[in-house]
């Protein structure tokens, strides 16, 4: 999903910090990033919610999950994935339309995202 801030379609009503602040938690923002805490139990499922800009994610702990899209449709299955993330490691991940997220295993997902704002390099 491509987003360069100005065209995202979705309502600000379902920014992951609005729609599901009990798992998204605020942790510093300016013009270029936000930074973002995630954290979901094992059992528990997100509220529809979306993050509007690409990130940079560093895991804290990892577990599998399956994630939905509004219709609650299947559209990502962790066990499926070629290799499981571990501690301290990183990924990338593209802005994310509306979606939840359920996590299917036994231990947190916990989650540090370095949302990138600004892509064209002035605040």
């Amino acid at each position: 999903m491509e987003n360069r801030g100005d065209k995202w379609e979705w309502p600000e009503e379902l920014d992951a910090l609005v729609a599901a602040p009990e798992h998204h938690r605020l942790l510093s923002e300016n013009g270029y990033v936000r930074v973002i805490d995630t954290l979901i139990p094992p059992g528990e499922i997100t509220k529809l919610h979306t993050h509007k800009w690409p990130a940079s994610l560093y895991v804290i702990s990892w577990s599998d999950f399956i994630r939905y899209d509004e219709d609650n449709n299947i559209v990502l299955d962790s066990r499926n994935l070629a290799s499981t993330p571990v501690p301290a490691s990183s990924l990338w991940s593209e802005a994310l339309a509306p979606h939840s997220l359920k996590n299917i295993g036994d231990k947190d997902i916990h989650i540090i995202s370095v949302e990138i704002k600004n892509t064209n390099g002035s605040a």
